[in-house]
């Protein structure tokens, strides 16, 4: 049987930095899902396809290949303001869910980063992590990142980009973001990954022993 481990949490908490070394430190297959409406997104504009059509959006979500998602060409901006718009559509999460699961089964473990992953996908989770800092902190390393690209950024612009995206997350009426009962919470505000990790891992090493 897979062991699975599902981290949520919201933009810029460091899941998915947490999420790659913890797959990585356990030989796991690791899944960004936030890139699957990415990429959905980025197929539809590829293609000159309309972002408000939800039945070809649901088609293209259908037809997406999980194994070949490119993160640096999917973290640009424009593709993330197109995932937005499609990521509210109730059967394009349906039919990424249904792929989100069928990654989850892999052998021998997976670990899955997003913002339903312990409360819809993998609500059977072995361990689940939910993993958030304060909208400060968060908008700052966003901001730390942009800059470290070459690219221009206006913090209070970056900040306001954080808190209206906590507010879509948080309020959406289908799989909002929000903590399972049984997930660990882990406040990363003062924490560097590496203690995040050890952390993480504490938790997960006591799963895998039981």
């Amino acid at each position: 049987m897979t062991f699975t481990i599902a981290i949520d949490g919201p933009a810029a908490a460091g899941k998915g930095t947490l999420s790659r070394k913890i797959a990585e430190t356990y030989g796991f297959h690791h899944l960004d899902t936030g890139l699957t409406y990415r990429a959905t997104a980025k197929a539809l504009l590829d293609a000159g396809l309309p972002l408000d059509d939800e039945s070809i959006a649901e088609k293209t979500a259908l037809n997406l290949d999980l194994s070949g998602l490119d993160r640096t060409v999917l973290a640009k901006h424009e593709v993330g303001e197109a995932a937005s718009k499609v990521a509210v559509m109730p059967a394009v999460r349906r039919a990424l869910v249904q792929a989100q699961r069928a990654f989850a089964s892999k052998q021998p473990g997976t670990v899955l980063d997003g913002r339903d992953i312990g409360t819809v996908v993998c609500a059977d989770a072995n361990v689940k992590l939910y993993v958030s800092a304060s909208p400060e902190v968060r908008a700052r390393r966003r901001y730390d990142e942009i800059i470290a690209t070459g690219e221009a950024a206006d913090y209070n612009a970056v900040f306001a980009d954080v808190k209206k995206r906590d507010e879509r997350d948080m309020g959406r009426a289908d799989s909002p973001l929000k903590p399972a009962e049984d997930a660990h919470l882990l406040d990363t505000s003062e924490m560097s990954i590496e203690a995040a990790f050890m952390v993480a891992k504490s938790i997960i090493d006591a799963a895998l022993n039981k």
